[in-house]
């Protein structure tokens, strides 16, 4: 090629000394000639292959189904291509318009090589883009932090880059560079400390798996309340139920503790537990006038008669002595309420009935006696879910008179207005 470059740049200075010109001016009128005509030859280059690869890539586009060379042309790695080839035309072209000029060879020579070597970098850096985005329309790969691998191969990518740009701009040796960087290591990892924490991070996270985006996630440090919409490699972005957007740093994924709701949402149900106090004063033992009247809740009517008999058959074969309800075994208010929860909760269309299901008494507190729910709704949707569980309780508080009790509540004045 350099006999080719020799022919096309040499013709210039023995025409200009035919014709009279002296030697100084002969050299200085065919080295601004040969800049020229470099300039016009890497400019032809340029429209040529622009046409040809512009054309052949946006026909083959159109004629193919694959949404991998839609996303080559959106982000144009083919107009890095065509400047790279007149790069390589001058870069040959310097040393041979050059000879004569020593100092302004190493110059220009040092400048287009550093160019070409940045050409290169974004080329592959736009090729990692378009991988990216490719990667992310596969469903094996969209809820992966693809973004976090993307980057660190950029900033290994930047680095070799700088590294070939301080070796070609200082004259040193790439093995001798590499071991001056590797004796300032502690200093650049002082400087980089939080992109490799964050790499760390991120494959901690890819292996484990313990974020997707798209999954729920509550982290009460950093008030995140919302779905994860993008995994970086410095940061992690939620969009949380407010329609606020919080940004915390990736490390903190695995240095913090912070909640997950996928497990739940691949789940066959969301869990219900939520309680309400009852008034200690108002459980008391039933009498038989009142276990009649309680019979007509259909719910519990076919518990009472067998319990009843259960009951009664031991305190009879005891001779317990009944004059005093607390002798012997007896129904309390508290009691069939909670048997008419459990069985409520059975009956109610909104819960899985295949998941635990239970009305359970909690240790008392100063407040009351706390009676708690422990069941799962079919529904995990939140507007749904709510609904459920605030259907649940609104029944379950308006039942609390029909047995006699209280919901223990903190006394309040009411004050009268004149």
């Amino acid at each position: 090629m350099n006999n080719s470059l020799e022919k096309i740049y040499g013709w210039c200075y023995p025409i200009l000394r035919k014709l009279g010109f002296e030697y100084t001016l002969a050299s200085y009128l065919s080295l601004l000639i040969n800049i020229a005509l470099m300039f016009v030859l890497a400019y032809f280059f340029f429209i040529a292959i622009r046409f040809v690869l512009d054309k052949s890539i946006r026909s083959i586009v159109k004629k193919t189904k694959n949404k991998f060379d839609d996303y080559v042309i959106e982000n144009l790695t083919g107009q890095y291509l065509f400047y790279l080839v007149p790069l390589l035309l001058i870069y040959k072209s310097v040393p041979v318009i050059l000879e004569k000029y020593d100092y302004w060879e190493f110059v220009f020579g040092k400048i287009v090589a550093i160019w070409i070597v940045v050409l290169i970098i974004m080329i592959i850096r736009t090729g990692l883009n378009i991988l990216r985005s490719y990667l992310k329309l596969k469903p094996r790969y969209n809820d992966k932090p693809i973004d976090s691998f993307i980057q660190v191969f950029n900033i290994v990518l930047w680095m070799f880059g700088i590294i070939i740009i301080i070796s070609k701009l200082f004259d040193i040796d790439q093995k001798d560079l590499l071991t001056i960087l590797g004796a300032i290591s502690a200093l650049i990892i002082l400087i980089f400390r939080d992109t490799i924490l964050g790499f760390v991070a991120s494959v901690q996270v890819a292996i484990n798996d313990m974020v997707r985006i798209g999954d729920w996630v509550t982290m009460e440090k950093f008030g995140v309340d919302g779905d994860v919409i993008e995994i970086n490699l410095a940061t992690v972005k939620v969009r949380n139920f407010d329609n606020t957007t919080t940004t915390i740093p990736t490390y903190s994924l695995i240095s913090d503790s912070f909640q997950n709701w996928r497990g739940m949402i691949d789940s066959d149900g969301r869990r219900i537990k939520r309680h309400i106090l009852i008034k200690a004063s108002s459980i008391r033992f039933l009498e038989e006038p009142e276990l009649v009247d309680l019979k007509k809740i259909q719910l519990i009517s076919t518990y009472i008669d067998t319990r009843k008999i259960e009951i009664d058959k031991y305190n009879s074969t005891n001779k317990i002595d009944k004059s005093i309800a607390i002798n012997g075994r007896n129904m309390t208010n508290l009691g069939l309420f909670r048997k008419y929860i459990t069985q409520y909760l059975h009956i109610h269309p909104g819960l899985n009935k295949d998941l635990i299901m239970v009305c359970r008494q909690l240790q008392s507190t100063s407040y009351g006696v706390p009676l708690e729910v422990y069941a799962f709704s079919k529904d995990k949707k939140f507007e749904n879910y709510e609904y459920i569980m605030a259907d649940i309780f609104d029944h379950i508080i308006a039942s609390v008179p029909f047995f006699d009790l209280e919901i223990s509540e903190i006394p309040t004045e009411k004050r009268i207005l004149k």
